[in-house]
């Protein structure tokens, strides 16, 4: 039986419909009920739900043989597992933004308010430029408005919540999508379980990893 970790909200509905349509369905994840654990033992399959950022986690530590996660969390965290196809799912990005109209000013040490602060790191080192990171949990839009930072780093899906507050994409780092991954031990344990899994999920994607 594969155990199966997917992240929780609109993403996580978008997987599992296509894990269904793959022939892994678990009818008992749509009952209205407080579980927390879903499995079809006759599609050999197990579900349980989990914040998006924990997803690669219960996959590392081998709770989960596979979960899907979101191509800026195995960026940023660099978690050992496989990562095995691209979904095509949750399409979006990592952008630098700014205030409209905002030139760097290279003479200064550009201050940076994100989450990401592996992505911005890596990134800002590959084109030499000196950075103070500031790290923020949420709301990081305000950083720039309020003075706090010149940029931020954040997913930026359709802009519409940086347009609504002023600010503008200034450069894309990375484009995001959700990937399915693999426990690196339970692979060798489980391949053809798991093999099947991707064969079948690509043939309804726009990719591979």
């Amino acid at each position: 039986m594969l155990n199966i970790a997917l992240p929780k909200g609109r993403l996580g509905e978008q997987v599992y419909e296509a894990f269904a349509r793959a022939g892994f369905p678990c009818p008992s994840i749509r009952e209205d009920s407080r579980k927390l654990i879903f499995t079809n033992e006759a599609a050999d399959v197990s579900y349980f739900w989990v914040k998006p950022s924990d997803v690669a986690i219960y996959v590392e530590r081998g709770a989960a043989d596979v979960g899907v996660a979101g191509k800026d969390i195995l960026l940023e965290y660099e978690p050992k597992v496989y990562e095995l196809l691209d979904l095509g799912l949750g399409k979006c990005r990592v952008a630098v933004a700014a205030q409209a109209g905002w030139r760097d000013n290279t003479q200064y040490t550009l201050r940076v308010a994100t989450k990401f602060t592996h992505i911005a790191k890596q990134y800002y080192h590959s084109v030499g430029r000196n950075i103070d990171i500031i790290h923020l949990n949420g709301s990081i839009e305000l950083a720039p408005i309020l003075g706090l930072s010149d940029v931020i780093v954040d997913i930026v899906e359709t802009g519409t919540t940086l347009r609504e507050n002023h600010l503008e994409v200034v450069e894309t780092i990375v484009p995001v999508s959700a990937r399915l991954i693999a426990n690196r031990a339970n692979f060798k344990f489980k391949t053809a379980s798991i093999e099947r899994l991707v064969r079948e999920l690509s043939k309804g994607t726009e990719g591979g990893a």
